[in-house]
C-alpha cells in the first residue's frame, strides 16, 4: 500500500475525476473508506483502482483562498 494512503490524507480517484479530491477516513487492508467532495462516502477497493495523492491540490486551494 502507498504510504500516503493514511487516515486524514486527501485523494483523487484516477477513473472518477469528477467526484473531486476525497479525504481518506479509514483505512482496513485493501478497503479504504474516503468522503470525497462531490460523491461523499465510499468504500473503495484499493487493489482494483488507482488513488492519487492531492494533498497538494487542497494545499493551493488554501493558499488561494487565503490570498
Amino acid at each position: 500500500m502507498p504510504h500516503f494512503l493514511l487516515p486524514g490524507s486527501f485523494v483523487l480517484l484516477a477513473d472518477e475525476p469528477d467526484w473531486g479530491v476525497g479525504q481518506i477516513q479509514s483505512v482496513v487492508g485493501d478497503r479504504i473508506t474516503v468522503n470525497f467532495e462531490h460523491r461523499g462516502k465510499q468504500l473503495i477497493n484499493s487493489s482494483k483502482v488507482d488513488l492519487i495523492a492531492a494533498d497538494d491540490i487542497v494545499e493551493e486551494r488554501r493558499v488561494a483562498r487565503m490570498g
